[in-house]
């Protein structure tokens, strides 16, 4: 991938971060005031596991921007 390419999928990443940490926050708040279902805390989980793998892809690529703006 070219160096734009990797600005692109890493400004993708971070928009779909930003998104997906939003309706995390609002499913903490249902939790934290007691509208806790199982249905809540099963979807909470999943949005943590895939913010996971997106902060994990975003380390990734941002790593590449740096090895690669110095080379």
């Amino acid at each position: 991938m070219s160096i734009d390419e990797l600005r692109t999928e890493l400004a993708k990443l971070e928009a779909a971060e930003v998104r997906l940490s939003a309706e995390r926050d609002r499913l903490h708040n249902q939790i934290d005031f007691g509208f806790e279902t199982t249905n809540t805390r099963e979807r909470e989980r999943e949005l943590s596991d895939e913010r996971r793998r997106l902060h994990d892809r975003i380390d990734v690529l941002k790593k590449q921007l740096g090895t690669q703006q110095t080379a």
